[in-house]
């Protein structure tokens, strides 16, 4: 069972975006598109498989056109990812790389013990470049930057953390760089999940204007009344964009869009 240089079995922690989430245990050699879409059986409602984050918070992201490359130490780490503690998390078109990237950095350097500067503050730099990049700004030259303090901090490090922190950002822009170009080039999101990024907006014609569902959920008063036509408006400057009023919006309606 398993293969040459991995033999054996596996033991992977299935969650995020799959029908079927738990721990399986698959030989080595298994494909991420077996444990995936055959133990796993796919995304959930139709969406499009994205990404899958394998090996914990430090471990990497890796894209659909890496689904059939086999699960073993050796091929996840060409790809750039790693065995680590057997988690795999599946995500779809729903998430961004950038906010999942900066997601798991904050992990990894909220754990960092602060012995050695290429950790302390290695991570704590990248953490602030990812947060900029999530709302619109930074330089695309800060790519190849962080790219650069990424190699510098895994190289530097002194201890396993430090040398794995940077996986999620150096897989994220081998793989996904047009998103974080999409962030700093555009200020759009295209997975329309950074809030700094993303607007909330009724649709006049399907509007029920006796419907107050997003005005009662709505913490900040941001919604109310055209005083001149018959439908309700978003203020965007009092919007907090958490996304309340587009989940409380009845589905007869469906009038809210991000």
């Amino acid at each position: 069972i398993g293969t040459i240089n991995s033999p054996g079995t596996a033991v992977f922690a299935l969650a995020g975006k799959v029908v079927n989430t738990g721990l399986t245990e698959v030989p080595m050699g298994t494909t991420l598109r077996q444990v995936i879409f055959d133990v796993g059986s796919g995304i959930p409602g139709g969406k499009r498989f994205k990404a899958v984050q394998i090996g914990g918070p430090s471990g990497g992201c890796l894209p659909e056109s890496a689904l059939d490359l086999p699960i073993d130490f050796d091929s996840l780490t060409e790809a750039g990812a790693m065995m680590g503690s057997g988690g795999m998390i599946v995500l779809d078109e729903d998430d961004c790389m950038v906010e999942i990237a900066r997601y798991f950095l904050e992990f990894t350097q909220r754990e960092s013990c602060g012995k050695c500067t290429f950790c302390r503050l290695g991570t704590k730099q990248m953490l602030e470049k990812l947060g900029e990049f999530t709302k619109g700004k930074g330089k695309i030259k800060d790519l190849d930057k962080l790219i650069e303090l990424a190699e510098d901090v895994k190289a530097g490090s002194l201890c396993g953390l430090g040398r794995t922190a940077p996986n999620p950002i150096l897989t994220n822009l081998r793989y996904f760089r047009d998103e974080y170009e999409a962030h700093i080039k555009e200020g759009r999101c295209p997975a329309l999940m950074c809030q700094e990024l993303i607007a909330y907006y009724i649709i006049p014609e399907k509007c029920e204007l006796t419907c107050d569902a997003c005005v009662g959920t709505c913490t900040v008063e941001a919604i109310s009344s055209h005083p001149k036509k018959r439908y309700k408006i978003i203020d965007q400057e009092k919007c907090v964009k958490c996304g309340t009023c587009l989940t409380s919006c009845p589905p007869q309606y469906n009038a809210i869009v991000k």
